[in-house]
């Protein structure tokens, strides 16, 4: 399949962008530099599995690569460009343009992206497929690619209505893309802050101590934190779970993943069918019963 170019225009200059290329690099780049990061100085102790566990998370990113460059990558850019020349979406309507109409849109689509999240954790069939993920027994930037082919195609289908009702220029929606990769490998990486710090940057963006949380064993945490990128939507939504201090996280002996069946979580097979079955299908439905910011 050929490569990607995308020819951007604004106030009469003209950038070729090769997406594929810029995509690729920044996948890479990202996951190299926080895998070293969290190799020098883990936040967490390396289990005897950590080697398992990357080469399992690859094999699975090398499979969605595939999968998703064909079914889902290359037909949400026509997507993305159609709706553009159409006219069609909120950000058209409303006149933007240039560098206001991407940084609205980034803001806009990280909100979807959001709800739909928390809607993989309240929405039993969608939680059906997110429990892969989520059943990684710890997180590092390997994590960050364990995502079931089912959900990424639904995902896929959403965003393809994120598009439809919003309407954002080509080059948002590329760089929107390439944030979320890239917030993901920072914010699943065995990394951490000391505490001033992460207090000051976890008001802006979910850092890895933030969304450590969130894969936590106990359901008070891992029913919570939803956010990709900005911080700010789990406060707003009331979603919001304490991670905690650097020496003490909140979740401390509680365990990262899921509970039940914890010794298939890098059988292949078991990842394939875990849409079939009904191992942790009650969680993230069951949590959505009472509000973490409220306990």
């Amino acid at each position: 399949m050929p490569a990607c170019p995308l020819l951007f225009r604004h106030e009469g200059v003209k950038m070729e962008i090769n997406l594929d290329a810029g995509r690729l690099a920044v996948f890479i780049g990202g996951f190299l530099l926080f895998l070293l990061l969290e190799t020098l100085r883990p936040a967490r102790p390396w289990r005897g599995e950590r080697g398992a566990r990357l080469a399992f998370n690859v094999g699975v990113a090398a499979l969605n690569t595939v999968l998703v460059r064909v079914f889902i990558y290359v037909p949400m850019l026509l997507w993305t460009v159609h709706v553009e020349e159409q006219g069609w979406g909120i950000s058209r309507w409303l006149g933007l343009y240039g560098w206001t109409e991407i940084i609205v849109s980034l803001v806009v689509l990280d909100f979807f992206d959001y709800l739909w999240h928390r809607g993989n954790h309240r929405w039993r069939f969608l939680w059906r497929f997110h429990k892969g993920h989520h059943a990684d027994t710890g997180m590092d930037v390997g994590t960050a690619l364990r995502f079931h082919p089912g959900e990424l195609f639904l995902s896929g289908g959403a965003k393809a209505l994120w598009v439809l009702v919003w309407g954002p220029t080509p080059v948002a929606w590329f760089l929107f893309e390439l944030l979320v990769s890239l917030c993901s490998q920072f914010h699943h990486s065995n990394i951490d802050f000391p505490d001033p710090v992460e207090r000051w940057l976890s008001r802006f963006i979910v850092t890895p101590r933030f969304h450590a949380a969130h894969h936590a064993v106990e359901r008070r945490f891992g029913d919570a934190n939803f956010s990709t990128i900005l911080s700010c939507w789990d406060p707003l939504f009331r979603s919001y779970a304490d991670p905690g201090s650097r020496s003490a996280p909140a979740w401390a002996g509680m365990g990262l993943g899921l509970p039940q069946e914890r010794g298939k979580a890098f059988s292949i097979r078991a990842w394939l069918e875990e849409p079939l079955r009904s191992r942790n299908l009650d969680l993230g439905v069951a949590g959505a019963r009472e509000d973490p910011a409220q306990r």
